[in-house]
């Protein structure tokens, strides 16, 4: 089977705060994918970036007295920070502040433009006669017209509510608390309506690929009602309108974080000699992609993101895989910044190893439905799985042999049957990563392992070792070929465990096929796997509240 060209890209974080279980939870498939893929020897592009620009950067950096770029950076370097502990391998981790996305961007809209999918459009906006600037919707203070509560332009601060800024009373401004007037403005609006006949055959086409909430979430965005969207904001952070007299105004994120998925693969491209049209071209046969994310950003990606796709015009792959998350409850309650009930992912590495979470999440994500997560929960799938299953049958095995035979497992034969179970659950596993089912994947793992465990009893080595030992060396043989079987399944969900077994064993580096063990091992520094945690009270465990660890100043 000749190699195939995968591209997967992970979700855009924004860089206001740090990241929380349900980044986790929702970005983790991603880098399971691509570990998956590179076992398998494939070309794999796996990207993504901190999204920076925005007026919520812009607010928050007036609120803390810095620039947006300090707040952006700063939270970048956190993400970059986290992820690297959790163990995942972009290929990239970028930002929308870096000079060649900005070029990139610039250049994509430069051609949406002169492919005739912008327009412009005269409109009225809210105006600061002080400040002498349009002010967007989260520049504006007033109050809300549906509980009488103080709102920004786009949403209450008191009832959730999302407004549109002509609905509410009283406008100021938030800088110099002048009232606002009503001036006339103009901006770039996509023709997004256009492409509703091909959008609504790309949900049709991928009923078997898209996972079923982004198949409802893009079917009901299509049948609100598409139109034309906002292209450009007034700010004066962000990618610069590559169009005369737009000087003062920046391409709407919407549009230029969604194209970071272009912009770092072909950044990526360029430093691997790739032609990355060709790579992400739709006639491509060997191409698979992947886009992983969280259900809020369900609407870009199955509907903004393809349309810019097909407004660029270059013939590239629109999304075959689209790998959205549901929700991440806490302790049975919505997570909320603002109500202190949140838990950020540096907060769970503080208390847990990465395989654990790692495992935790994979094990019971949100793939289908809103998934609960407690500390508790987390102790007990650990101890009961990690620990109870696959390091009881690691750990028990080498342990009898490194007291017994000083380490050394003798070559004998593998039990036929283990061999056409391991060869069965590599194909079933292997046929749920390529589907992105995780959870699936995950089940299935630890069936094997559980099935070994079953085995290891049956056989009672720890009484052939007396009556039969070749009957014993056969059974220490077959185990130790379900170990480094294992070892190969677990490592795009624990790739430390996985690293372990394979060096104690002296196994070859990770590869996705059945590994066919011959001749003598030695065990090199016999290790615990894993090892039982200690319950923890839920309620002395802070989770994030108001307060922020390493303010950005």
């Amino acid at each position: 089977m000749s190699k195939r060209d995968i591209f997967i890209g992970g979700a855009w974080p924004y860089a206001n705060y740090y990241l929380h279980v349900g980044h986790l939870a929702a970005l983790l498939p991603g880098d399971i994918l691509a570990k998956y893929f590179r076992g398998k020897g494939d070309n794999v592009i796996y990207v993504s970036g901190s999204d920076c620009h925005g007026t919520p950067i812009t607010e928050r950096a007036r609120k803390d007295g810095v620039t947006p770029d300090n707040i952006a950076t700063f939270y970048h370097n956190e993400f970059k920070k986290t992820f690297d502990k959790l163990g995942f391998e972009y290929d990239e981790y970028s930002t929308t502040m870096t000079e060649y996305h900005k070029n990139y961007v610039m250049e994509q809209f430069k051609k949406i433009l002169n492919n005739g999918y912008l327009y412009e459009k005269d409109e009225l906006q809210d105006y600061c006669e002080n400040c002498q600037t349009f002010l967007s919707d989260r520049e504006i203070e007033g109050t809300c017209p549906h509980c009488g509560g103080k709102s920004t332009g786009d949403q209450c601060e008191i009832c959730g509510d999302s407004l549109d800024s002509s609905e509410v009373l009283n406008k100021h401004c938030k800088k110099c608390y002048s009232e606002t007037t009503m001036k006339t403005n103009k901006h770039l609006y996509f023709k997004l309506p256009v492409f509703k006949d091909k959008l609504q055959k790309l949900i049709n086409d991928n009923k078997t690929t898209w996972r079923k909430n982004a198949l409802g979430e893009a079917q009901k965005y299509i049948d609100m009602g598409l139109v034309d969207r906002a292209a450009t904001r007034q700010l004066d952070w962000g990618v610069p309108v590559p169009v005369e007299g737009y000087e003062d105004k920046r391409i709407y994120v919407w549009i230029e974080a969604v194209l970071g998925y272009l912009s770092v693969g072909q950044e990526v491209s360029d430093k691997r000699g790739i032609d990355f049209d060709r790579f992400m071209n739709k006639d491509n046969p060997n191409l698979k992609t992947y886009y992983v994310h969280g259900k809020d950003n369900i609407p870009f990606h199955t509907t903004i993101y393809p349309a810019l796709l097909l407004a660029l015009d270059n013939d590239y792959r629109l999304p075959d895989y689209i790998v959205s998350s549901a929700y991440v409850n806490l302790n049975q309650e919505k997570m909320s910044k603002s109500k202190g009930n949140l838990i950020t992912a540096n907060e769970l590495l503080d208390m847990f190893d990465s395989d654990t979470l790692r495992f935790y999440f994979a094990f019971k994500g949100p793939e289908t439905n809103d998934m609960n997560c407690s500390i508790d929960d987390i102790i007990q799938t650990h101890n009961k799985f990690l620990v109870g299953m696959l390091g009881n049958f690691v750990n028990r095995n080498l342990s009898f042999i490194n007291k017994k035979f000083d380490g050394v497992i003798q070559e004998a034969e593998v039990d036929p049957t283990i061999i056409e179970l391991t060869q069965k659950n590599l194909k079933l596993i292997e046929d749920y990563f390529e589907k992105a089912e995780i959870r699936n994947a995950v089940s299935q793992i630890m069936e094997y392992v559980n099935c070994a465990n079953k085995y290891y009893d049956s056989k009672q080595p720890w009484i052939q070792v007396k009556e039969n030992i070749t009957e014993f060396n056969n059974t220490t043989y077959t185990c130790t070929y379900m170990i480094a079987n294992a070892a190969n399944m677990i490592a795009p969900i624990l790739p430390n465990a996985s690293l372990k077994i394979k060096k104690m064993l002296g196994l070859p580096k990770f590869k996705w096929e059945e590994e066919k063990i011959k001749g003598d091992y030695k065990i090199d520094n016999l290790q615990i796997i894993y090892n039982k945690l200690d319950e923890i009270k839920t309620d002395s465990v802070e989770i994030s509240n108001n307060k922020e660890k390493g303010k950005s100043r």
